[in-house]
């Protein structure tokens, strides 16, 4: 009998199954199709088997680690929610699949990863908190700066100078985007009518990280909570396909020890590196802040001295 395929993704909090956008989409889109996993919500992607999240082990053993990728591979095991879709309605995927990743992506990376107050008070706190000793310290910042990264790809050569001048024009467009959303949507359960397809995966997941998540500065979510049909279809969603993930709970690494499993030896390896990294991260940072120096001394003075058919499981760190 063949292993069952497992998936490594991000941790829920927020009153969601995941706070990561990519692995939610992967979540959501095998709780649709209802595809048998063995799910692994984690905090240290180095716990994962491509060392990033989400991953998918396939029951052959191959590690894939691109959502695109990743629910390619599910739709090659018969697990496809849009093989019921006409070309007309796949085309009408793929555009608002672009539109998402052109309007709503950028302000999303902006919203939880650019913007101070939200960044602090909201997404650097979670990921602080959830993530184990010594990863807290210098994982969440390492992450903000690959968003922020990722948000120059995307904003592109023609972005505005200034940056209240990018912060206007993103949202301006992200408005609009969400306006042009809750229009084709109507009065519909989902995109497509009564059940759902991969597009509902990708803009369910977009919509339920800005609703859920409680900003400080909350820009976009103030416009998106007034589309009160795109409200009530992340509502739905969440209460038929993740009703047990609902509730929000503490952080991973304060709950009870879960008992040794067979990625037990991965994880005391992985515990090790966690360790060695931190020591040389914060004895980097203490030479380099001058906190501790290296003096030369003469030789005379002598020398010195790591589902729907889905199993889940919250994993410890």
């Amino acid at each position: 009998m063949a292993a069952p395929m497992e998936l490594f993704c991000w941790s829920g909090g927020w009153g969601l199954p995941s706070v990561d956008l990519d692995s939610l989409t992967v979540l959501t889109y095998a709780r649709f199709t209802g595809v048998p996993l063995k799910v692994h919500k984690i905090t240290n992607p180095w716990r994962s088997p491509s060392g990033s999240l989400p991953a998918l082990r396939t029951s052959n053993g191959e590690v894939i680690s691109v959502p695109h990728r990743i629910i390619t591979q599910l739709r090659k095991e018969k697990y496809n929610a849009d093989y019921d879709l006409s070309a007309r309605q796949g085309a009408d995927t793929l555009a608002f699949m672009s539109l998402l990743e052109e309007k709503l992506l950028p302000v999303l990376i902006h919203t939880f990863w650019v913007d101070t107050k939200n960044y602090v008070e909201v997404t650097r706190k979670w990921y602080a908190e959830a993530m184990p000793f010594p990863l807290n310290f210098f994982l969440p910042g390492h992450m903000q700066r690959q968003h922020m990264e990722r948000l120059q790809l995307l904003c592109g050569e023609q972005r505005p100078e200034s940056e209240e001048e990018l912060e206007k024009e993103l949202y301006q467009e992200a408005r609009e985007c969400l306006t042009l959303l809750s229009q084709r949507l109507g009065t519909q359960k989902f995109f497509f009518g009564d059940a759902p397809a991969s597009l509902d995966a990708f803009v369910f997941s977009y919509l339920a990280l800005l609703l859920q998540a409680k900003l400080p500065s909350g820009k976009l979510q103030a416009h998106l909570r007034g589309l009160h049909n795109l409200c009530t279809y992340c509502s739905h969603i969440l209460s038929l396909y993740f009703p047990w993930d609902g509730a929000e709970a503490s952080p991973p690494h304060q709950t009870p020890a879960a008992p040794e499993t067979e990625d037990e030896p991965y994880r005391r390896r992985n515990q090790v590196l966690s360790v060695l990294a931190g020591l040389v991260a914060m004895v980097g940072y203490a030479l380099l802040s001058g906190i501790v120096s290296i003096q030369r001394t003469s030789p005379a003075r002598g020398l010195g001295t790591r589902a729907l058919g889905m199993a889940e499981e919250e994993d410890e760190e």
